[in-house]
């Protein structure tokens, strides 16, 4: 899908900013043939290089970095940015939050809109994109965290398969939050290199307020920084907490089947010593001697028991 900002651009050569939303070859083409300008592939906008990500020639900058969206399943896309002084090219692959704010704002602007302009308030929208989104994982930790040491810390109500379960669900749910803020976090890189290189690059045409924001963002995206890091000790402290507490509980099975089985040992000695069918056995020929071997085998049973309980363990 081709879009042309402003909204009363009929031709990518007289607007400033065309939005390529995962185009056709004959969209790129006409971009291309519009504006003297190379388009990358997407292939090209996945490479994961500084030098492939951040390029300068002629006066056009190209950029990239991977971007992740609500609701993509398949993680970060790659989003690419050619940006000149009187025009910029985005390329993009799947819906986002900071592009349909922007166009909202060139709409309503239309007049006196520069490229550097466009470019700065994407960049802005992506940041606040991944700020929101490390909000929402750090609240989500909180959560975790609490439901980590009130639910898991106490012996279970309900079975230990119940708790197995949810120790289970729990492991899943670390996991799957420390791939998004991993993901976030290789955003947030891209973008920390992408601000200072635009910044230095384009300074010969771009505005002193413009310049300004951008260092703000820069500002923005270091403090982000420190955020996920801390939200990312946190996802380490509650994965060791979780794996804790199901070794723990394995402990606890291992227990209960230790004391069975030594619990076991006496009386099953016993029966099989009076199973061996001896003729010269003195207790086969008294009168309770079926109830002594039964009484020494429920004795043998209870003792290590009482012993077991009498030193906690049980």
């Amino acid at each position: 899908m081709l879009n042309l900002f402003p909204s009363d651009a009929t031709d990518p050569a007289n607007a400033i900013w065309i939005d390529l939303y995962d185009p056709t070859p004959d969209e790129v083409q006409k971009v291309e043939k519009a504006l003297s300008l190379d388009i990358p592939e997407r292939k090209e906008l996945e490479e994961i290089e500084s030098s492939s990500r951040l390029q300068f020639e002629d006066d056009v900058l190209q950029l990239s970095t991977p971007v992740s969206a609500h609701g993509d399943e398949e993680g970060p896309t790659p989003v690419g940015f050619v940006l000149t002084e009187k025009a910029l090219v985005t390329i993009r692959y799947t819906e986002m939050h900071a592009f349909e704010a922007t166009a909202h704002y060139c709409n309503k602007k239309a007049h006196g809109l520069t490229s550097s302009e466009v470019f700065i308030s994407l960049v802005e929208g992506m940041v606040d994109y991944g700020a929101d989104m490390l909000e929402e994982i750090g609240v989500h930790l909180n959560r975790m965290s609490r439901e980590a040491f009130n639910r898991y810390s106490r012996p279970p109500k309900r079975g230990i398969k119940r708790q197995t379960r949810l120790l289970r669900e729990a492991l899943v749910d670390i996991g799957n939050t420390g791939d998004k803020l991993s993901q976030i976090r290789e955003s947030m890189l891209a973008l920390q290199r992408i601000a200072p290189f635009v910044r230095e690059k384009a300074e010969h045409w771009m505005k002193e307020e413009m310049q300004a924001r951008l260092k703000t963002v820069e500002r923005d995206i270091k403090s982000l920084a420190d955020f996920e890091v801390h939200l990312s000790n946190k996802v380490q402290f509650l994965l060791d907490a979780v794996l804790g507490f199901i070794n723990t509980e394995q402990n606890d099975i291992f227990k209960v089947l230790t004391i069975a089985s030594v619990v076991g040992i006496p009386p099953t000695f016993i029966a099989s010593m009076y199973g061996m069918n001896f003729h010269d056995m003195p207790e086969y020929t008294w009168h309770y001697g079926y109830e002594w071997g039964l009484f020494l085998i429920v004795l043998s049973t209870v003792l290590p028991i009482i012993w077991f309980k009498m030193r906690g363990w049980w």
